[in-house]
């Protein structure tokens, strides 16, 4: 072409969760059953969606409204029925003018990141959600920033790591948080959260907080919304539906902005996140319609609270099953529906394998382990030797290895089946 096309940060965009994907349809096209641990879809995993909810969406699909554009920002009506849920967690206030919907938190991610000035950097944490440290490193057109968490303190942030980094590290203006996290299901301790926005205000950062697991903990935890621990420092939170209801198909997100009047950089950051989206004119409007009926409608907490034990019931099984290897890293989950499992330093090594009776899955899965990390190489044989499919930890930009499984699945046989035979194909692999 007459000039280069691509940014420098194009190259960072990867997402190794749908990558995946690709090789297990090869493998499933050669006959192995594929048992899918790569992606957070309720759905795919056997979730039910009940019938009042689907009677809710029914019934607006009837209503000519849900078909036209609605206004830039979102339905009035749902951004005031968010602001009043979220002023009721006392913490910091907001209005309807605050929020701000996308065609999902993809959408919101993608523009916040595409808006800040090329030179700053967004810190977050690592083992790193994919969407995130792509779209930050893109922007920044260089490898993903990011702050440990830690395997062996039950994954919370490394404070040291991330104060040291804020301060030798001018071009950073802002921290994120996922709360509860991707992919580790740790849920932010308030404490930490305390010293996490006591850094900003320090540093004169603003904070992004990912909140879209925020109404799903389990096992006695409690999530916070940034909203109730802000204080004075701005910042932004990004909330959806695609997990909570669940409903991912819908592409339903947004963000809420916090304390805008007390930065005027910030204020424009906000302003100009608004402004682009009047370009695109809006988003999805009958998901938005549908938010109001569904999120304030008696029997939602009750169903929303039986979802979220039946996904603490299975982080049991699966902590109960995988804690028997001694060479793993375990921590039980709280939030979220993931787990990140590590092998201990000095477990995995190149000669490690399992048995592919398929000829032409061995012929698949020794080509694709050449020159990959070693717990690329483990998800490879365990996904051609099992089809379990699951992501190697290595691909959320981390020096740790292992790997990240899903806590959907809604058949408690099939659940038991999948993670009975990982935890066997682990030992075998290890021992091989």
């Amino acid at each position: 072409m007459r000039q280069k096309l691509l940014s420098e940060g194009a190259k960072e965009l990867s997402y190794e969760i749908r990558e995946i994907v690709k090789k297990a349809k090869l493998l499933q096209k050669e006959g192995l059953e594929i048992f899918w641990e790569n992606i957070g879809d309720p759905i795919q995993k056997n979730a039910q969606i009940p019938g009042w909810i689907k009677k809710i969406v029914t019934d607006l699909a009837q209503d000519n409204k849900t078909y036209g554009y609605c206004d830039s920002k979102g339905e009035i009506e749902t951004r005031e029925f968010l602001s009043e849920r979220t002023n009721a967690l006392n913490g910091a206030k907001i209005s309807s003018n605050d929020i701000l919907f996308f065609n999902g938190l993809g959408d919101a991610i993608a523009t916040l990141y595409h808006y800040l000035e090329p030179t700053t950097r967004v810190i977050g944490p690592s083992p790193a959600y994919s969407t995130h440290s792509s779209a930050e490193a893109a922007h920044a057109n260089h490898q993903p920033l990011t702050y440990r968490l830690d395997p062996d303190n039950h994954w919370y942030p490394d404070m040291e790591d991330l104060r040291n980094q804020v301060k030798y590290n001018p071009n950073i203006v802002a921290i994120l948080l996922i709360n509860p996290d991707n992919p580790t299901g740790m849920v932010y301790p308030k404490e930490i959260l305390d010293e996490i926005v006591e850094l900003a205000q320090e540093y004169d950062l603003f904070l992004i907080s990912d909140e879209i697991y925020n109404q799903i903990t389990y096992n006695g935890a409690n999530a916070y919304a940034l909203s109730e621990v802000i204080g004075n420092v701005p910042g932004i939170a990004m909330k959806g539906i695609s997990k909570e209801l669940p409903w991912p198909g819908a592409r339903c997100g947004w963000i809420e902005c916090y304390n805008r009047g007390k930065d005027e950089d910030f204020d424009q950051l906000c302003k100009v996140l608004d402004d682009a989206k009047m370009i695109e004119v809006c988003s999805t409007t009958l998901p938005q319609l549908a938010i109001p009926k569904i999120l304030g409608d008696p029997r939602y907490e009750e169903y929303r609270k039986n979802l979220n034990d039946r996904i603490g019931k299975r982080s049991r099984f699966i902590s109960e099953t995988l804690q028997e290897i001694p060479e793993l890293t375990f921590n039980p989950t709280y939030g979220a529906f993931y787990n990140t499992i590590v092998f201990k330093k000095g477990t995995l090594t190149q000669n490690q394998s399992l048995d592919l009776p398929n000829p032409k899955v061995k012929e698949l899965v020794e080509h694709w382990v050449k020159e990959v990390s070693l717990d690329t190489r483990f998800v490879y044989y365990l996904l051609g030797a099992t089809g379990i499919c699951v992501v190697p930890i290595s691909s959320f930009c981390s020096d740790l290895l292992g790997f990240r499984v899903t806590l959907l699945e809604e058949d408690e046989e099939l659940l038991k089946k999948t993670f009975t035979t990982l935890r066997d194909s682990i030992r075998l692999y290890l021992d091989s």
